[in-house]
Parts: structure tokens; C-alpha cells; sequence
């Protein structure tokens, strides 16, 4: 709009906010994504919006899906890119943000849209204790995610808010519960002096070897690294619960339901094992030729989104490439790379860094999963946070049914 232009084209945040469909604290979110932009009303009694700018994005798709339609084919978000071997949140490259914030800060800042220098993730009490209860009762066998899914229900049932959906009070549990499914897992190191940290406390819950700064940061990394990743299947699963209106600790429940399979969060631990017998039996090659013996893909290796490498697999072994003690692993990641090539030219993918940062830590096969978990459900909370904001119910695609057709005697 120029500077002569009429005022009548603009209107109110209320005025926006019932074209669109949504709560006023909904149309500054649009803001602060960047997909509205807003000016001060000279009254100084709030914000207008440019009305053809509004209408624009309710013509986008605001609107609820035409019935049949296949709306997960036609799923906008804002949250994460994916573009030429790189991957971008809200816009800026993950992996800068990652080398230079923590995981509370950029998590934080994907809800906000603020980035808040030095904060931090605390659990209260009552639900960390309700969450430790339930860790406490299961089998001694249990894994990793078992645990977290137990925590995050326990944690439910103690947060008699959960229901509420305002934008504040999601938030509010979003920055809870992510401490409680670390802070629930039981301890198997000494407490870091920089417990406060949420990096920092999850170590203690992977391994008892004492960490030094590099290795703290490496793991704080890892977890910023895997906030997001675009609709990847526990991704889905959370935007299908919120488009049903679960609680943001049920979303996170479904995400933890979908992670929980050999093909999506459990791959780390293919890749650990992989490198933990490599390093026993002195080389990569037998390794190798076992896996592929057996008619197995080699773990840790290769990704359908990135034709060259990973770049958090790039980003982490970057920071593993710093701490004397992880060459080891990463040689036999580096080895096992190379003998593949000959075959196939496939590249190292976060699994294997995070293979990498488990094994030469002294942590359990399945650490990467817990990392993996702990850091996407950041991610999850952003996704639910816009579909909060959408038609409810809309993840309904139409079955194509393919059995006998009607009428049929009754069995």
C-alpha cells in the first residue's frame, strides 16, 4: 500500500481474525511467521491488516477441505524446508542455529517466533512425580520410549489444564512437559554440575561415564539438530491428533507411538550395533559383506531427501570430530562409508552421527532413540500449534475400499 493510499483497506486484528476464521492471538502468529504483516493503528488501539493481504491467505487454503479431498497431501506449515542438501526452520539454516543456540532456545523460538537468550526447561513438581511414579512400575526391561510414552501420560493425567488448547496454555505445557520425559528417566550417571541445562541432565540419563564440555555440546546439538524434519511419519500422526483436538501431551503420546519401529527413530541403534562390531572384529568390510549376505541395507547410510549428505549427519560429526575419544567410532563410520561406496555411493546420515555420539559415550544401543524422542516432541508441539489453528477434524482422507462388493450374505 502506498503512502497515499486509503485507510479503508485496512482493518482491525477482530476484523482479520473473523475473515480468517480464527482467534486474534492466531492472526499474530500469522504475523509472527511472516505470513501476515501488520501496522500500527494510529489511535495506538492496536494493529490493522492490509484486508487484500488477509483475504489472500483464506484464499490459500484456510478454508476447511472439500469432502474426499486428500488432505494430507495438501498439509501447509511454515516450520520446516527442506531444499538442495540443506534444511531450514522458519527460514534459517538448522545447522547455524544449532552450532550457535541451545536446544530450549531455538525449540522455544520455533513456538514464538522469539528467540529468549538462556532459557530454560524446568519440570513441576507434581507432574515429574506422577511421571516417575509410572517409570518406577514398569519392567526393568522396558525401553527407552516405553518409558517416555508412560511419562507423558502419567504427566497428563497430573496437568488438570491439558485440555486447554489457547495458544498460552499449550505453550505453557510444551515447556514442562519436554523436562519431565528427561527429568522421569531413571539416572545411571552422576548429575552434571550444569544440571540446569536440559542437555546437560538428559546425559545422566544415558550413561555413567563423566562428560566433558565438548561432549555435553555435541549431545545438545544432536538434539537441536533433530527438532524437526518436515512430515515425517510420527509428524503425521501428531497433526492427525490435533486436527482432532487432543491434548498436546496425546499428540506428543501419538508421535511417540509412530517413533516407536526399526524404520523411523530406532534406526540409530542398527547403526550402533553396526559400528560397536566393526570396531571388535578390526575392520568394516566383513561388517559389511554380512549385512549384505543377509540381503539387509548397511544402517547409517543414505536418505531419501538428501542425494548427498546428511547435513545434521554433517553438523554432528562435525562436533564429534572435536573429542579425542569419539575417533574411534567415528573412523569405523567413516570406514564403513567408504567400503559401501564401492557397491553403492551412499552417504553417512544422522543415524550414524548419533551412533557415533552414543558408542563412544559409553551409552546403550537404543541412547539414539531416546535423543531422537526427547528432541522431535519440540518439533511436534510446533506442528500441533498449527494445526490448532486449522478446520477441526480435517485429517479425514477418503478409504478407497477394495473388498467384495454389496449385497453379501451375512457370515
Amino acid at each position: 500500500m502506498t503512502e497515499n493510499a486509503p485507510e479503508t483497506d485496512r482493518i482491525t486484528t477482530r476484523e482479520a481474525a473473523e475473515r480468517l476464521g480464527v482467534k486474534p492471538e492466531t492472526v499474530y502468529a500469522y504475523v509472527s511467521r511472516g505470513q501476515l504483516s501488520s501496522r500500527r493503528d494510529p489511535t495506538g488501539r492496536g494493529s490493522t491488516f492490509d484486508a487484500k493481504e488477509v483475504d489472500a491467505l483464506v484464499r490459500k487454503g484456510r478454508r476447511e477441505p472439500s469432502a474426499g479431498s486428500d488432505v494430507t497431501q495438501r498439509i501447509r506449515t511454515g516450520i520446516t524446508l527442506i531444499d538442495k542438501d540443506r534444511y531450514y526452520f522458519r527460514g534459517v539454516d538448522a545447522t547455524e542455529l544449532a552450532r550457535s543456540h541451545s536446544y530450549e532456545e531455538i525449540a522455544d523460538w520455533l513456538w514464538t517466533g522469539t528467540l529468549h537468550s538462556g532459557i530454560r526447561f524446568t519440570s513441576p513438581p507434581e507432574p515429574l512425580a506422577a511421571a516417575r511414579r509410572a517409570v518406577e512400575a514398569l519392567p526393568v526391561h522396558s525401553g527407552s520410549t516405553d518409558r517416555l510414552r508412560v511419562a507423558a501420560i502419567a504427566a497428563a493425567v497430573a496437568d488438570p489444564l491439558r485440555f486447554d488448547l489457547g495458544r498460552d496454555a499449550v505453550l505453557g505445557s510444551a515447556r514442562s512437559l519436554i523436562p519431565v520425559l528427561v527429568d522421569a528417566l531413571p539416572t545411571v550417571g552422576e548429575p552434571h554440575r550444569g544440571e540446569g541445562r536440559l542437555a546437560w541432565r538428559l546425559w545422566s540419563r544415558l550413561t555413567a561415564m563423566r562428560p566433558d564440555e565438548a561432549f555435553l555440546r555435541a549431545l545438545d546439538m544432536a538434539l537441536s539438530l533433530l527438532i524437526d524434519h518436515d512430515l515425517a511419519a510420527s509428524t503425521l500422526a501428531v497433526r492427525v491428533a490435533a486436527s482432532a483436538r487432543a491434548h498436546p501431551y496425546a499428540v506428543v503420546s501419538a508421535g511417540l507411538g509412530a517413533l516407536d519401529g526399526p524404520l523411523h527413530g530406532a534406526a540409530s541403534g542398527l547403526a550402533h550395533r553396526m559400528l560397536a562390531e566393526v570396531l571388535e572384529r578390526g575392520g568394516a568390510a566383513p561388517v559389511v559383506a554380512d549385512h549384505l549376505r543377509a540381503g539387509r541395507r548397511v544402517p547409517g547410510l543414505g536418505h531419501r531427501l538428501y542425494p548427498a549428505q546428511d547435513p545434521r549427519a554433517e553438523a554432528l560429526f562435525g562436533a564429534l570430530e572435536q573429542i579425542p575419544a569419539a575417533g574411534p567410532a567415528l573412523d569405523a563410520a567413516r570406514e564403513v562409508e567408504s567400503t559401501t561406496a564401492r557397491h553403492v555411493e551412499l552417504h553417512a546420515n544422522v543415524d550414524m552421527a548419533l551412533a557415533v555420539l552414543s558408542l563412544s559415550s559409553g551409552m546403550p544401543a537404543e541412547a539414539g532413540e531416546t535423543v531422537f524422542a526427547v528432541a522431535r516432541t519440540a518439533g511436534w508441539i510446533a506442528h500441533a500449534l498449527e494445526e490448532y489453528e486449522e478446520q477441526p477434524l480435517r485429517m479425514r482422507p477418503s478409504g478407497h475400499y477394495s473388498g467384495p462388493r454389496p449385497p453379501r450374505p451375512a457370515p
